[in-house]
């Protein structure tokens, strides 16, 4: 047996507050712009290649902040991850691409509010580069259009304190060995050692401009698209506490 309500068996105050309710749902749909990050309502939609090529390399930088800016007020919108994925089975269309470290407290697609298909990201203990990872990031934005590389590094970060110690264990021992030149980089007076989080927070920053630095003088396809300004290739820094993303420079 099935029960359908009666609008007559509803109190005219709830009645009235439906109305709104359905009215302002319609009004966000309407308002939804494209970009990274949904609409006022659970996303069921995915980047098309018309909005994303609309979008510019500093447009999409500023739709991410904008993303980092919900997740850290505690205002992320809902997402219908299964309508995104249907979205995207055809196609994907990403605006940005993220280089980010492996740590698990720093999910790219969780910071900046993103949907299915909105970015590209690789992950690596130290947000370094190397052939492989630049290899993806000319795939990202040279094949399939994104307009912003952005370098994650953040706070607190285990393998920048690995890369103080002078930390070897199997293959870890080379990874580390890509980060040690930021930390004799890195300007400060004070204790520098692992145990100084900020010490090890200026090195992580250091780390991030490094990596920026690299790519761009590493990858002549990518150092083109950047110089031609059909993208922007930012650096940034995830502040465990507080939740911000911030960009550098």
């Amino acid at each position: 047996m099935s029960f359908h309500p009666v609008s007559c068996c509803v109190p005219a105050a709830a009645r009235e507050r439906r109305a709104v309710l359905k009215l302002l749902t319609g009004v966000a749909v309407a308002a939804g712009a494209a970009g990274i990050g949904p609409p006022q309502v659970a996303s069921a939609t995915a980047l098309t290649k018309e909005e994303r090529d609309k979008l510019t390399p500093d447009a999409v930088i500023g739709l991410l902040e904008q993303g980092n800016e919900r997740f850290r007020t505690g205002k992320t919108q809902p997402h219908d991850y299964l309508s995104q994925k249907r979205a995207t089975a055809g196609g994907q269309y990403p605006a940005a691409a993220i280089l980010s470290c492996i740590d698990s407290r720093a999910p790219a697609e969780i910071l900046f509010d993103a949907r299915i298909g909105d970015m590209f990201v690789a992950r690596v203990a130290g947000n370094i580069v190397n052939d492989d990872l630049l290899g993806s990031l000319e795939f990202a934005c040279a094949a399939a259009g994104a307009k912003a590389i952005v370098v994650m590094g953040h706070t607190a970060c285990g393998a920048i304190k690995g890369a103080i110690d002078g930390v070897e264990l199997g293959h870890l021992t080379a990874l580390l060995g890509k980060i040690r030149p930021a930390v004799a980089a890195t300007e400060y007076a004070g204790d520098r050692t692992s145990k100084n989080a900020e010490f090890v927070d200026a090195v992580a920053r250091t780390n991030v401009l490094r990596t920026v630095q690299d790519i761009r003088q590493r990858s002549g396809v990518l150092a083109g698209l950047e110089k031609d300004g059909k993208i922007r290739v930012a650096g940034s820094m995830y502040h465990l506490v507080g939740g911000r993303v911030e960009f550098l420079g």
